[in-house]
């Protein structure tokens, strides 16, 4: 194992991968920004170094900074958390390249995935289903409405390089979709460094469900388990859950099977999730994307499974003999993204946390970047903390999910805990027949 780990992140998910290395004891160093000096992930870690200023792109996303802190160091393993340095090729890449080992798939794979036509034709060809889409990226508006004229609309316009639910947008016909193209390859451009762009027929009304696999030694890949994640605004995750809710027993195998199938396709190594569409009335299913990394809602699984993610990604990645057996999940778990933000606009609303207070329940598991006393910058993404309840079936863990959201109190921070407690009671949510369309009907 490991000695020294640099964690390439910041906020709750560099607080997350810190206390599994430190519990592993490992060493580690933390990087951070002029914004995050006296964050809780620096006061956490063994040894913490500047990165730079505010700026994403001057401090967290500096590949030659990061990379020099590690050297300089002595971290044997960078370990680059979700988001931020966790999907770039070149950095995984450069860190190989430089001796010390990447916790995380190989950048050809990162590579593979991260390109959504390419990963588009590499599961079309292991048989995994996938959505009526284009074969290759229209240039001209022109091209795109040839392209589109055999997608069929209504359809989606993806970044071919985009993930997470960003740089897509929906175009119902022929005058929107030439209305839209120009402006969206140059979104494209400037979000991803690549104009491409993806056309997909749209899947409506869908579920977003995910599966969590892990690649093994000797080309090996188990699933453990699926996620739904439907409950989104703006293409962002809000609430998710494990085991999805109301699936057959025989649509659930086939997303495992799937999601395995995928993951053995690149040679994947780690942890790391394959996402799909589903039709809610036909269950039938479509690949979505590959996430090369490990996921913001990845507690629910631990939750479910008992499996620590973040020491499993670090054995693998130290060519330790990994064997999970047989994965069974019990019981059903739940995470809520709370956020700084104004919970009917969904603005963020950054500030100071002066009261932090969080029951202390042994099926509630909170995962944060945040103490009272600490402030949430404007600099970076809003998320406060993830509130992640188990329970011994989903009726358990909606009731322990609302205790949870009665009692946590988090001032004078405006976020978004007014409306997680309406997601709750929404009766389309509360009795699990939702869709991604779920957030859009309540904000009507």
């Amino acid at each position: 194992m490991f000695n020294k780990l640099l964690v390439a992140n910041r906020g709750e998910i560099a607080v997350r991968v810190l206390r599994t290395a430190q519990a592993m004891g490992i060493r580690t160093v933390a990087v951070y920004s002029d914004a995050d000096r006296d964050a809780l992930h620096v006061r956490m870690a063994d040894e913490a170094v500047r990165v730079g200023p505010a700026a994403v792109q001057d401090s967290y996303l500096n590949l030659d900074k990061v990379l020099d802190v590690a050297l300089a160091a002595g971290a044997e393993a960078v370990h680059p958390g979700y988001g931020l340095l966790s999907e770039n090729a070149e950095f995984a890449r450069r860190v190989g390249a430089a001796g010390l080992v990447w916790v995380g798939p190989g950048p050809d794979v990162i590579e593979a995935m991260g390109d959504k036509i390419r990963a588009r034709a590499t599961m079309l060809a292991a048989g995994v289903p996938v959505s009526r889409g284009s074969g290759e990226a229209p240039r001209t508006v022109e091209e795109a409405l040839d392209a589109a004229a055999s997608v069929g609309y209504p359809l989606m316009l993806k970044a071919a390089a985009g993930g997470g639910g960003i740089g897509m947008s929906s175009v119902s016909g022929p005058a929107q979709l030439a209305a839209a193209f120009d402006q969206a390859r140059g979104r494209a451009e400037r979000m991803f460094g690549s104009p491409d762009l993806l056309l997909e027929r749209l899947v409506s009304p869908a579920r977003h469900v995910e599966v969590q696999v892990v690649g093994l030694a000797k080309g090996r890949v188990v699933a453990l388990g699926e996620r739904d994640c439907s409950v989104q605004r703006r293409f962002q995750k809000v609430v998710e859950e494990s085991p999805a809710p109301g699936l057959s027993a025989r649509t659930r195998a086939a997303l495992h099977a799937a999601a395995v199938a995928a993951a053995e396709a690149v040679g994947y190594c780690g942890a790391g999730t394959v996402e799909f569409l589903l039709d809610p009335a036909t269950e039938e299913f479509v690949f979505l994307e590959m996430n090369t990394r490990l996921q913001v809602e990845h507690p629910v699984t631990e939750l479910v499974t008992g499996l620590d993610l973040v020491e499993l990604q670090l054995r693998i990645a130290a060519a330790e003999d990994v064997d999970l057996g047989t994965v069974v999940p019990e019981g059903h778990a739940l995470e809520l993204r709370l956020y700084a933000e104004d919970p009917h606009r969904f603005l963020p609303a950054p500030g100071a946390i002066e009261t932090w207070n969080v029951p202390d329940r042994p099926w509630l598991r909170v995962d944060t970047g945040y103490v009272a006393g600490d402030e949430v910058t404007r600099h970076y993404d809003p998320l406060v903390a993830k509130i992640c309840v188990l329970g011994a079936d989903r009726a358990e863990a909606l009731a322990r999910a609302a205790e949870a959201l009665e009692e946590i109190a988090v001032a004078p921070l405006v976020t978004n805990l007014p409306f997680l407690v309406e997601v709750l009671a929404e009766p389309g949510f509360a009795a699990g027949g939702y869709d991604t369309a779920l957030v859009d009907r309540m904000t009507r």
